[in-house]
C-alpha cells in the first residue's frame, strides 16, 4: 500500500529545522527512512528535487515542499526465494533457528533486494510477513554482521516474537560465539562503553570511562570469553555477550589488542589478510525451550585446522 503523494507547506514552527527532521515528524517516518526518500528523489522542495545531502539544510520561510507518493516501511515486502538454500537448525511453535552462511545479509534495505537469509525464510513461511518490526525486517529478533555466520532466530508470529524480543531485551539468551583472534589470549571479562562512529559502512569505538558517563549515544556491552586452544599466532576463543551492540565482540577484541582474524574493520594490515572473512562464529543461541545450536563451517574449520599445523 503506497501512500498519497502530499504537499507540506512551512509554518512558521517548522523555519529553522532540518529538513529530514521536519518530514520525519511530518511523516510518522525515521529519520533513515527520511533519508532514502531523499535518496531517491522522492522529495522536492519548491521545484527542486532534494537529495541525501539536503538532509540539515534548514527550512525556509514559506517553503513548499512535494512528497511523491511512496510505500511506507511497514509495507514492503522482502522477495520470497525459494531457490535458495536454507539450513533449518531448530523450530518450535511460531519460531525457528536457521544457520546462516557468512556473506548473506539477514534481511534487505530496499524492496528490490535479493539474497537475504529474509529472502529465503519467507519462501518457506510466508506468514512472517507483517511479524514484528514488519516490512523487510518481518519475523527478526535479532541480527549477525553480514560476515558472520550462525545460528539466528526467526519469529513466524507476533506473540513468538514478542516473547523472544523480550528474552532478549532482558538479556536472558545465552549467546555463545567461537572466533578466531590474533595472539594469545587468556580467560577474561570486559564491560566497555560503545558508541556508534560511522553507519555507512558501520563501525564503532569504544569509549574510555569518562567519555561514557557523558557523550550521548554510548551504551554498554558486557561480555566474557574464555580461550579453547592457543595456536602461536592467535587463540580460539569461545565468547559469551550478555548485551548485544553492533561490532561489539569484534570491537571489544580489537580494543584488547586481540583483532579477530580477517576483519576488514578493526584489525591492523596483517590480521586482515589472515582470513577471508572475520573469523566470528554464533556457536548456539538460546532461552528456555527456544534456541539451537550451529557447528563450525567449512572455511572456521579450514583456518583452525591450518593454524594448527603450524603451531
Amino acid at each position: 500500500m503506497s501512500s498519497a503523494p502530499r504537499i507540506l507547506n512551512a509554518d512558521p514552527q517548522a523555519v529553522g529545522r532540518r529538513l529530514d527532521v521536519f518530514l520525519a515528524e511530518q511523516l510518522e517516518l525515521s529519520r533513515t527512512q527520511v533519508r532514502r526518500l531523499l535518496e531517491r528523489g522522492e522529495v522536492k522542495v519548491d521545484g527542486r528535487t532534494a537529495s541525501a545531502s539536503d538532509k540539515g539544510t534548514a527550512v525556509r520561510a514559506g517553503s513548499i515542499i512535494e512528497i511523491a507518493a511512496f510505500t511506507r516501511p511497514k509495507d514492503e515486502r522482502a522477495i520470497a526465494a525459494p531457490e535458495a538454500p536454507l539450513c533449518v537448525l531448530a523450530s518450535g511453535p511460531g519460531w525457528l533457528a536457521v544457520d546462516k552462511p557468512a556473506g548473506t545479509p539477514v534481511h534487505p534495505l530496499r524492496a528490490d533486494e535479493t539474497g537475504t537469509l529474509l529472502s529465503a525464510v519467507l519462501a518457506r513461511h510466508p506468514e512472517i510477513h507483517g511479524v514484528g518490526e514488519q516490512g523487510l525486517r518481518s519475523g527478526i529478533v535479532h541480527r549477525l554482521d553480514v560476515d558472520t555466520s550462525g545460528a539466528m532466530l526467526f519469529a513466524t508470529t507476533e506473540p513468538a516474537w514478542q516473547h523472544i524480543r523480550a528474552a532478549f531485551r532482558e538479556h536472558r539468551v545465552l549467546k555463545i560465539y567461537r572466533a578466531l583472534v590474533a595472539g594469545r589470549i587468556e580467560a577474561g571479562e570486559a564491560s566497555v562503553g560503545l558508541v556508534t562512529a560511522r553507519h555507512r559502512p558501520a563501525k564503532v569505538r569504544v569509549v574510555d570511562e569518562a567519555e561514557a558517563s557523558s557523550a550521548r549515544g554510548v551504551r554498554m556491552g558486557f561480555m566474557s570469553w574464555k580461550p579453547l586452544q592457543h595456536f602461536e599466532t592467535a587463540t580460539l576463543v569461545e565468547a559469551r555477550p550478555t548485551t548485544g551492540f553492533l561490532h561489539q565482540i569484534r570491537a571489544t577484541f580489537a580494543h584488547f589488542g586481540h583483532p579477530i582474524l580477517g576483519d576488514r574493520t578493526y584489525a591492523d594490515e596483517a590480521t586482515k589478510v589472515a582470513a577471508p572473512r572475520h573469523m566470528l562464529h554464533a556457536a548456539s543461541v538460546g532461552f528456555e525451550e527456544v534456541g539451537a545450536e550451529s557447528p563450525d563451517p567449512e572455511d572456521f574449520r579450514e583456518i583452525s585446522d591450518r593454524l594448527s599445523k603450524m603451531s
